[in-house]
């Protein structure tokens, strides 16, 4: 149902800009082929994560398990939007597909809503008993997120009142990250940053 509602607003919007573009002066065209095309890619976008998502159900617990260098995998991701990465090779057992999506959409995430200055960091924590922790922290400059709303961020579908309504997105990506950080026998939090913004914080089990 959620999926439905969100797939009829750029299906609008791309059937007005295609009735639009064979009339519209020659001026107009451009700006209307660009709304065109960016309506496709949203449609893309809630296709896609529909269909992770709904994968991700389906699976249940099982993953691929094989050795993932989360250091590496973030420095190659942070480099698609210019964050700045630091910390120490840690190596977790997963999939790094589902791995590198969940560490994609923190990243889209923060820029998005968060600005320029987006760092992340891979650090080794302390778990519970003799457990530990591998943690990838991305946090960003953004207007922050009200404690409020800290949890019910990670909700399908659920995005922020005010600004987020206007940033696009289609509110899968963080719910997208907790599937993932599950399947992994992980989790992930948001928490504020120190002098502003926010820090995406996903810890998975060495």
């Amino acid at each position: 149902a959620n999926a439905s509602h969100e797939l009829r607003s750029p299906l609008a919007r791309l059937k007005m800009a295609l009735a639009m573009l064979d009339e519209a002066p020659t001026a107009q065209q451009p700006r209307l082929r660009r709304e065109i095309e960016a309506n496709i890619a949203e449609l893309d976008a809630l296709v896609e994560e529909v269909l992770l998502s709904s994968r991700l159900d389906a699976r249940g617990d099982v993953v691929q398990r094989e050795p993932v260098e989360l250091l590496g995998l973030a420095a190659e991701e942070a480099a698609r939007t210019g964050a700045g990465v630091a910390g120490v090779p840690l190596t977790v057992r997963g999939d790094d597909r589902l791995l590198r999506r969940a560490l994609r959409n923190l990243l889209e995430n923060a820029r998005r809503y968060g600005g320029d200055d987006v760092q992340v960091v891979v650090r080794l924590v302390a778990g519970t008993g003799a457990v530990s922790l591998a943690e990838v922290r991305v946090c960003d400059r953004g207007p922050g997120v009200p404690e409020a709303w800290r949890e019910r961020i990670f909700e399908p579908f659920l995005r922020l009142p005010g600004h987020a309504e206007h940033e696009g997105g289609v509110g899968l990506g963080l719910s997208l990250v907790r599937q993932i950080a599950t399947r992994h026998g992980g989790q992930v939090r948001c928490e504020p940053r120190e002098g502003g913004g926010s820090c995406f914080s996903l810890t998975l089990p060495v």
